[in-house]
């Protein structure tokens, strides 16, 4: 998978140290109620479209770019259904990573799925149902996606802050 043209300059003057991206995920169904799912070409896993946001695009304008990009399908964005950060993690050139992603519901509007780039080696809609295990965050994503509504899912570990009054 190519690196980012941004991430490599990052990564020049960084090196391997943790650095902090956005991302985003995108849920996306067809009119049956399939769920768009890629394998991926590194670690050969099914996962829900996920992808790093460019400097100053717009998160959803970056979900509708990445499903294009890996599996040739237009969408829209139809609700926000997340936004968290994952946990630190090593990518295998010994990169170290840590994501706030944003998570979105998308309507398949175009386009038959197919393997776009070479991030994937397989495209596929599935019935969420008969669908390949994911990992636990994106199963929470797809599980808040099939709900509907528009509530999104986010954590809050700390407690309330109250500003301290001025004297």
């Amino acid at each position: 998978m190519p690196i980012p043209d941004f991430i490599v300059a990052l990564r020049s003057k960084i090196g391997h140290d943790l650095l902090w991206l956005p991302s985003v995920t995108a849920v996306v169904f067809d009119a049956d109620g399939r769920v768009l799912l890629v394998r991926r070409s590194d670690n050969g896993a099914w996962t829900l479209v996920t992808g790093c946001t460019d400097p100053g695009e717009q998160p959803a304008d970056a979900a509708i770019r990445e499903v294009f990009e890996e599996t040739g399908v237009r969408a829209v964005p139809e609700a926000l259904i997340g936004v968290e950060a994952t946990p630190p993690g090593v990518c295998a050139n010994g990169d170290r990573v840590q994501w706030m992603d944003v998570a979105f519901r998308c309507r398949h509007v175009d386009g038959e799925a197919r393997v776009n780039d070479d991030e994937s080696v397989d495209v596929a809609w599935f019935d969420p149902a008969d669908a390949p295990s994911l990992g636990p965050r994106q199963t929470r994503q797809l599980a808040t996606a099939l709900e509907g509504g528009d509530r999104a899912h986010f954590q809050f570990d700390g407690e309330a802050h109250t500003p301290t009054p001025a004297v």
